[in-house]
């Protein structure tokens, strides 16, 4: 547990973070608050993907985290889903597993998440009662919300690469979606 107090309101910063022989092991940033308070923010990578049969239908998601040397597989499903709401349950697994605010690099083959966030879509529709510009509901605004909130908690840098295109982490995500799907059919 990393403690430091700021100098200036008093504060107590607390974040988690794992140390080998006193420095942290993840590729990190300084952040400096008040007059000589700081915090070290983690760099972590998200790789994501969703996939569905029948859309709707039986639906996946796969996530592979990664800070430094450590790397975490999640994956998920649901037995009647929609292959957006997967690519977004992909997403929003990957950063509620982060435990503190980080530095995210998120990649995705979904332009309808990166396309929503990046160009400010999602933001506008909470704005709007969950209304798109043609006044009709914004589809998942319940998934929506969640992301926006966590978004809100961290730095993220949204990544866009082409599905199906030899990108090897996209690939084992897909790997993971497939396999949840699958069984999520397979329970039905």
């Amino acid at each position: 547990m990393f403690n430091n107090y700021c100098k200036s309101c008093s504060k107590s910063i607390k974040y988690g973070m794992i140390k080998r022989n006193g420095r942290p092991i993840f590729p990190e940033r300084r952040i400096s608050l008040c007059e000589g308070s700081f915090i070290y923010i983690m760099t972590v990578e998200i790789f994501t993907d969703g996939a569905c049969s029948g859309n709707p239908g039986p639906g996946g998601y796969g996530v592979i985290l990664r800070a430094g040397e450590h790397t975490k597989e999640l994956s998920g499903g649901d037995k009647m889903t929609t292959n957006n709401r997967m690519e977004l349950s992909g997403v929003i697994a990957g950063l509620s597993a982060l435990k503190y605010p980080c530095d995210v690099i998120l990649t995705t083959d979904s332009k309808y998440v990166v396309d929503s966030v990046t160009k400010g879509w999602a933001a506008s529709w909470r704005r709007n009662g969950w209304k798109k510009a043609d006044k009709k509901p914004a589809l998942n605004a319940d998934l929506w919300e969640t992301l926006l909130e966590l978004l809100d908690k961290h730095n993220v840098k949204f990544v866009w690469v082409k599905g199906h295109a030899g990108h090897p982490e996209n690939e084992r995500c897909d790997a993971l979606a497939v396999m949840e799907r699958d069984k999520a059919a397979a329970s039905r």
